[in-house]
This record gives C-alpha cells, sequence and structure tokens, in this order.
C-alpha cells in the first residue's frame, strides 16, 4: 500500500496526517478500520485522515483539537512523504 501523509509535531503532540479517499471519511466505519489498519505503522501517535472534496476543499477526521489546528495550516504547507506500507 502506498500512503500519501506527514508526520508532524506541532506543540508537543507528535501526529501523523494520511491522505484518503473521501470514501473513506465518509463513513465513520471505514475511518475506523482504515486508521487501525495503520496503526502499527505510526505507534504511539493519533491518526488524522484527510480527504478532498470535489472543488480540493480538505476534510479531517480524528482527534478534534489536531482537526481544529489543521483546518488553520494550508495544504501545500504540509511536509506531505509517501508512504511504502507492506
Amino acid at each position: 500500500m502506498v500512503l500519501h501523509g506527514a508526520v508532524i509535531i506541532e506543540q508537543g503532540v507528535k501526529f501523523a496526517l494520511l491522505s484518503v479517499k473521501q470514501s473513506v471519511t465518509q463513513y465513520t466505519v471505514r475511518s475506523t478500520r482504515f486508521r487501525q489498519a495503520v496503526r502499527p505503522f505510526f505507534p504511539n501517535m493519533p491518526i488524522i485522515l484527510m480527504s478532498q472534496d470535489k472543488d480540493g476543499v480538505p476534510h479531517y477526521y480524528g482527534r478534534k483539537d489536531i482537526v481544529e489546528f489543521l483546518k488553520t495550516v494550508p495544504l501545500d504547507r504540509i511536509p506531505w512523504k509517501v508512504y511504502h506500507i507492506y
């Protein structure tokens, strides 16, 4: 599996931000299952999922304080990387 994401440390909190399809973030069950599946690759970190709608507007799923912070950060300021997960 190839993921686009970033590991970010902000105000002493280290978390993973992962870009996913909108079909993942639209349903709580899918979001929860996806986060559980990738948790071993991002241990001891809150995992935030991000998808974009047809207009490119990001939508986040995860810990509320981190989501509120991410809403203030332009997407081009995120240090995106490609993660190869096997």
